[in-house]
């Protein structure tokens, strides 16, 4: 039998710790309703895979997909207000 080897060194080293930084837990924290959102868009989804909606799928796939835009949006407006404009122009 033959064995498959790397032959070199990865082109980048793993780090020592493979824990998330804090800025990195921030960001995820700071994106959590949005990943929220998805996750439930993705259940109401995934419930219909192998049948066909009903109204009551259908009203919820479509109030998930309102949850994520409006997670999206408030993320996108939250990150526009931290960033400041030169001029004190809003």
């Amino acid at each position: 039998m033959k064995y498959i080897v790397a032959r070199q060194e990865p082109v980048t080293a793993l780090p020592a710790d493979l824990e998330p930084s804090d800025a990195e837990l921030n960001a995820i924290e700071f994106e959590m309703p949005l990943i929220l959102a998805d996750v439930d868009l993705l259940d109401a989804q995934i419930a219909v895979l192998d049948r066909t909606p009903s109204d009551l799928d259908t009203q919820l796939i479509r109030r998930a997909r309102r949850r994520v835009l409006t997670a999206r949006r408030n993320l996108i407006n939250q990150a526009a207000a931290a960033v400041s404009l030169p001029g004190g122009a809003a």
